[in-house]
């Protein structure tokens, strides 16, 4: 399994190296198109560049050889089974795995150093994701470095990550609130919120998975029992099998203004 990057705290803690991330390509919309000039344009990019690791052999995909009105309407499905998906992301077209809510133990091994990090992942409910976010950040402390993640306007994989130092966790919060629907649907956003003085992150990514670093996680834990998550180690997460993001440029521009609320430079 491949995870989210490994942020300066962590690395300093367990020798591991930056730059981990898998990646997938970020579609953008960069006009109002008509239901099937959408779907079919998602189509012809996510073919290019969106299988993920573990996945069968490369221009094999589930979405090739679909008409318009399938791929539509696998484009318009927003839940399964109860569990509300956000509109960040899409699983395959054969539902290689079924979004559903709960949460795994797992763990991060730098293949060079051979260091173990441990790690919660979650999945939530749309209704629900973005509260426990937040609720996540609390035992993280008051004061906390954030990095942005963005692949607007990026291709192949690529991303950017941007990284703010030293911001009071109310403050912090409350931009993010403001922002709360970019961040829930966007599939080219994701944010990682850390205490290098502990060391621990909590990642909310482009997927809108949580995913949680550090020694001790039992308070974290604690917060995702509390709402209503499973443990399940068995759980399969949508980055595991083939899947599509969708972005706009409304969303762009909105990452955009967090980002200067934030006081976040390039990198």
């Amino acid at each position: 399994m491949r995870v989210g990057v490994i942020l300066k705290s962590l690395t300093q803690a367990f020798g591991v190296p930056l730059g981990t991330r898998a990646r997938v390509g970020c579609l953008a919309k960069t006009r109002q198109p008509t239901p099937r000039e959408n779907a079919m344009g998602f189509l012809k990019k996510f073919i290019k560049n969106t299988f993920r690791d573990g996945q069968q052999d490369r221009g094999h995909s589930s979405f090739e050889n679909l008409s318009e009105e399938q791929l539509e309407k696998h484009l318009k499905v927003a839940a399964y089974d109860g569990f509300a998906l956000t509109d960040a992301v899409r699983p395959s077209f054969d539902l290689q795995v079924i979004p559903r809510a709960g949460y795994r133990h797992d763990k991060y091994t730098d293949e060079r150093t051979g260091v173990d990090i441990p790690v919660l992942m979650a999945s939530a409910s749309r209704e629900d994701v973005f509260d426990l976010f937040i609720d996540l950040l609390d035992p993280i402390g008051g004061e906390v470095d954030v990095v942005l993640e963005t692949s607007h306007e990026k291709h192949n994989g690529r991303h950017e990550d941007l990284y703010r130092e030293h911001i009071d966790l109310p403050i912090l919060k409350s931009t993010l609130y403001d922002f709360e629907e970019m961040l829930l649907n966007d599939g080219c956003t994701g944010i990682a919120v850390l205490n290098p003085r502990i060391p621990v992150e909590v990642q909310f990514d482009e997927h809108k998975l949580l995913i949680i670093y550090g020694h001790d996680l039992s308070e974290f834990e604690s917060v995702l029992e509390q709402h209503g998550l499973e443990r399940d180690d068995d759980l399969k997460f949508i980055t595991e099998a083939e899947h599509v993001h969708s972005s706009s440029d409304e969303f762009s521009q909105l990452f955009g203004e967090m980002r200067y609320r934030l006081g976040i430079d390039d990198c």
